[in-house]
Formats: structure tokens, C-alpha cells, sequence
């Protein structure tokens, strides 16, 4: 499956939470770690997806000045996924190609949360622009 698949797969609504603050990120991980679970992921990759989550929410936070994380079950082909999308109507980013370079980093930070993430899933969508904010879209397949 590529990227653009896992926009297109109907999905159930697993929890919708507003990402405001700190508090909010925190209960965001203890909830996807309780999905991830609940669907039967190993150890290893339900530490994938929270670790992922914690990335992407952070971000929503600190550069899409808050913003919304909604998860998801979708099926396809047999196999069950966790999808998790990630929205703000912060500024948006400028240059994706370089945001989605390791190492870049408009923060204090180490650059590596975009990438990583993308590393960390199966699949990343990432759609943005200066002034329309970021919509950050990833699955992880059992």
C-alpha cells in the first residue's frame, strides 16, 4: 500500500482529542497506546506508534499552535491498522522537502521527529502550506 491509500480507506473512529497543552499530549499517548493494544499490537510496535504520536503531537503543539489528533481503525486486504491523523491551522511548513530532511529543525530540538516518525509507521502523508496549517496523516498495519 502506498501513502495516498491509507487517505482513501474508510475508517472507524476509534477517539478524537484536542491537542491545547502538555496535559493533552500525555493523555493523547495513554490513549493511542490503549488502541494500539486493544488491536493487538506486539510490545515493540505499539511503542513504535506511541513514540511516533508523542512526535507528531509534540509538533502540533510547537509549531501548529495546537491542533486535533483523531485514530482510527481501517481494514484492507485482510489486515487491520492503526491510523492516526494529526491537524492544526497553525502556519503551515514552508519547504517540505527540507522538513523531511534528517537533522532539519526550526527548534531547540534534534530534527529527527518528522523522519523519524515516517520511519517509525508504515505509512506517512504529510499536506501543508505557509498559512493553511499541516495535516499529518500515518497508519501502522498488524
Amino acid at each position: 500500500m502506498g501513502s495516498q491509500s491509507i487517505n482513501l480507506l474508510p475508517g472507524t473512529l476509534l477517539s478524537f482529542q484536542e491537542l491545547i497543552d502538555e496535559d493533552g499530549l500525555m493523555e493523547m499517548r495513554a490513549v493511542v497506546k490503549l488502541h494500539a493494544k486493544d488491536l493487538g499490537f506486539s510490545i515493540v510496535n505499539q511503542t513504535k506508534i506511541v513514540t511516533a504520536a508523542s512526535e507528531l503531537g509534540r509538533n502540533v503543539l510547537e509549531h501548529g499552535l495546537g491542533g486535533t489528533v483523531k485514530a482510527e481503525t481501517v481494514n484492507a486486504d485482510g489486515r487491520v491498522g492503526l491510523r492516526l491523523i494529526f491537524a492544526d491551522k497553525g502556519p503551515g511548513i514552508e519547504n517540505l522537502d527540507l522538513a523531511l530532511t534528517d537533522g532539519y529543525t526550526t527548534k531547540s530540538g534534534m530534527g529527527l521527529g518528522l523522519t523519524g516518525s515516517k520511519r517509525l509507521m508504515d505509512e506517512f502523508d504529510l499536506t501543508s502550506a505557509p498559512g493553511t496549517g499541516t495535516t499529518i496523516v500515518v497508519a501502522k498495519w498488524k
